[in-house]
């Protein structure tokens, strides 16, 4: 059985793939919101990316090098900015999220931010700025019927690690644009945030 790949490490792989191969991506979900805010477990990595169709064929076969990669997800992820999974020799899995052309999946590459994940070497991954990640947390909750504690926990906990360094008029701004207001507000008093 193969040894078990540390979630750094794996992001890490995937994203040298990405970048041989000029396509831009950010890491997201609960890994990235740990780098900014409260640290919790993974059982997978979210990465998005700006793929277009014509990048597809070439990056696929880059990746099935190292991992299984269902085409005809990969194919429709492109078609429909929806999600396309990697999976490795171990088992672990790397969500590929195929960004669109929304405020938030434009707003997520723009915005993204290059840190140093490991020192010796050097070695970075560029991750979704706190802003962005406290957005698309909400978003994905209130997809999911605003049920889910991982979600939340996650947002007020970047909210409180954040606090000030975060352009909160910007982002009460950005969330009532996307419907997301009064969850924004609640986040903040959870977090004890005045704006």
């Amino acid at each position: 059985m193969a040894e078990v790949t540390d979630p750094i490490t794996l992001a890490l792989r995937v994203a040298a793939i990405l970048d041989e191969h000029d396509i831009s991506y950010t890491l997201g979900g609960s890994l990235a919101s740990s780098m900014f805010g409260e640290p919790r477990g993974t059982i997978d990595i979210d990465m998005a990316i700006r793929l277009e169709s014509q990048q597809l064929d070439d990056l696929v076969g880059a990746l099935d090098i190292e991992f299984y990669v269902p085409i005809e997800a990969a194919q429709r992820a492109v078609a429909q900015s929806t999600s396309f999974n990697l999976i490795d020799e171990t088992g672990f899995k790397v969500d590929l999220f195929v960004l669109g052309n929304s405020l938030l999946d434009r707003r997520q590459l723009e915005h993204r931010r290059r840190i140093m994940v490991r020192d010796d070497p050097p070695q970075h991954l560029w991750v979704t700025a706190p802003a962005e990640q406290v957005l698309r947390k909400l978003e994905w909750y209130q997809a999911g019927g605003c049920v889910s504690e991982r979600q939340w926990r996650d947002v007020v906990g970047i909210l409180r690690a954040q606090g000030t360094a975060l352009d909160l008029a910007d982002l009460v701004h950005t969330a009532a644009s996307m419907g997301l207001g009064e969850l924004l507000v609640a986040a903040l008093e959870d977090a004890e945030i005045s704006t």
